[in-house]
């Protein structure tokens, strides 16, 4: 089936491999991809509105190229991998229980996101905004104070301690 230059609204698409296909020009309205292979997938002006992914692998991806227009998304127990979130407004979304590894969140609006319960292993936040931004039981992240917007951010012991390695300090 051909995914460029198509619109899809309240479809579950499920148990599909679209990688190395393209989304280009696309608009998936109020959908749900569930257990998708989404690696590599090309989003050029692609419109994600309410859109789900859940038990998804998405490799390569690069959601900056999406249309920001109403744009909103949801992440649940997917690997997310090398994939660039950045100079995006990502405000109120959910990434619940993810391995979010080697992805890029410089620039962006995450205001409200959840990262409850997900391994944000070699992630990069530069300038970003985590307001009330909750990062319960989450681990492996590594987000410099000095460098990023927090108010009300949201943490859990032990792995708060790790806001201080940006500091030349000794903790025992």
């Amino acid at each position: 089936m051909e995914y460029e230059k198509k619109e899809f609204e309240k479809e579950t698409l499920a148990n599909i491999d679209f990688t190395d296909m393209s989304f280009k020009n696309s608009k998936f309205i109020d959908c749900s991809f569930e257990a998708c292979n989404l690696s590599s997938v090309v989003l050029d002006n692609t419109r994600f509105q309410d859109v789900k992914f859940e038990n998804c692998k998405m490799l390569g991806l690069d959601l900056s190229k999406c249309n920001d227009f109403i744009f909103s998304i949801g992440f649940e127990e997917s690997f997310i991998s090398l994939s660039v979130f950045s100079d995006m407004d990502l405000e109120n979304t959910d990434f619940i229980n993810c391995q979010i590894h080697d992805c890029d969140f410089v620039n962006s609006n995450l205001k409200n996101a959840n990262f409850d319960g997900s391994d944000l292993s070699n992630s990069l936040f530069r300038n970003t905004n985590l307001h009330s931004t909750s990062f319960k039981n989450a681990k492996n992240y590594s987000i410099d104070p000095n460098n990023n917007f927090l108010k009300k951010t949201k943490f859990s012991i032990p792995e708060v301690i790790s806001l201080l390695n940006v500091f030349d300090i000794e903790i025992e």
